[in-house]
């Protein structure tokens, strides 16, 4: 049934994605683990979603829509020019894009900014139904005045990272960052996860099946009468399946349109968890990957009244919600629905796992989770007991 490559460390790892779809629902899907810096896991099975069922056969090339992962890639754009020292953490983010000091937003620093502390939930400035078109995001975001205090509370920013770091990207670089990321991670580093989907590439792309248990769906579908709702209204329809629409596909909506699979997501942690450097290249340095991964806020999030670990554009392990191991210095990005890239730097292993069939509940799902035990187990025998 499945197909792809698995080290006989790892062989239980590959029982446990069978068993995902033989008594948790599971759809179709892929797992990859490295460790080491080298691939171990590369596994897919199942069938991709199209017209919202289940069609063909889940191919070794298949990419599919991994949710808020986006912004994760979109703040390792923003790391990138950091890097390239276009781009000052601590500056106030007003001095790249001066519109943004309105409403009293004039002091919040870049840092505060990528590391959801700029208290900026509700996009309620940004007409309703506008998501994907960029200027008129970015212009109401300008205008928004601050939900609370700026850097007094952390809160997932779940429908306006992506502009909020995209329009940072944008004015720094002078291109959005499905430009940056292509140019300078996506094809550099042989990365296949694209902002944006070329017509060539559409063939290859998996719907995601919708699931009515899942609570993150559950609650923009309601629409204003959630907190959700409310930073969600954004989107031009509320209806899961519209997100994998034609007309979507070359939408550049940063916040959760980026599409990709577990080997490109796995491999781009695999690089952050062996410092940033791959085949003699840099992707970001040590000093991002520290930023990233340093604790910002660990409280409940205001938005969406669950407990979450946040760095700068990346979480931090949450067991729980979005759980990476035994370690808590773990850190990755989660995606609604149970898509998931991570890395534990000390013990060198990066994971990565998407879906075309949403989880239930508010965090990853049992067929993640299942997962991620049965990788670090297999790192136990990889590494002959030691974990």
């Amino acid at each position: 049934m499945e197909a792809g490559t698995c080290h006989e460390a790892f062989v239980p790892l590959r029982d446990v994605f069978l068993d995902n779809f033989a008594r948790r629902s599971e759809v179709g899907g892929a797992v990859a683990v490295y460790v080491d810096g080298a691939c171990l896991v590369d596994l897919w099975a199942g069938r991709v979603v199209r017209d919202q069922k289940p069609s063909g056969p889940w191919q070794a090339d298949t990419i599919i829509r991994m949710m808020s992962i986006n912004k994760a890639m979109t703040a390792l754009c923003a790391h990138r020019l950091a890097d390239q020292g276009l781009l000052d953490y601590d500056a106030p983010v007003a001095r790249y894009w001066p519109d943004f000091a309105q409403a009293g937003k004039g002091a919040i620093t870049v840092r505060q900014l990528m590391s959801g502390l700029a208290a900026l939930v509700y996009p309620d400035e940004v007409p309703a139904g506008s998501a994907y078109d960029w200027d008129r995001v970015v212009e109401g975001l300008a205008r928004q005045a601050p939900n609370w205090p700026p850097g007094t509370r952390g809160a997932y920013h779940s429908s306006t990272y992506g502009h909020l770091v995209g329009e940072l990207v944008r004015r720094v670089s002078g291109r959005r960052p499905s430009q940056v990321f292509a140019e300078e991670i996506g094809r550099p580093f042989g990365i296949d996860y694209h902002f944006r989907v070329a017509p060539g590439d559409r063939a290859r792309v998996s719907e995601v099946l919708s699931n009515p248990g899942s609570t993150t769906y559950s609650a923009i579908a309601r629409g204003g009468e959630t907190k959700l709702g409310r930073a969600w209204r954004i989107l031009p329809d509320l209806d899961p399946a519209a997100r994998d629409r034609p007309e979507a596909l070359g939408v550049e909506m940063p916040s959760g349109f980026g599409r990709g699979n577990a080997r490109a997501i796995g491999k781009l942690f695999a690089i952050l968890g062996e410092g940033g450097r791959w085949e003699g290249r840099t992707l970001v340095s040590e000093r991002a990957i520290r930023a990233m991964s340093t604790l910002a806020w660990d409280n409940v999030c205001p938005l969406t009244d669950r407990s979450y670990r946040y760095g700068m554009g990346m979480f931090l392990n949450t067991p729980g919600l979005v759980p990476m191991g035994p370690n808590p210095a773990a850190f990755g990005h989660p995606g609604a629905g149970g898509a998931i890239g991570f890395c534990d730097p000390r013990a060198r292993l990066a994971f990565s796992y998407c879906t075309a069939f949403m989880c239930e509940g508010a965090g990853v799902g049992e067929r993640c989770e299942a997962l991620i035990r049965a990788a670090f187990e297999g790192l136990s025998r990889f590494r002959g007991g030691r974990a």
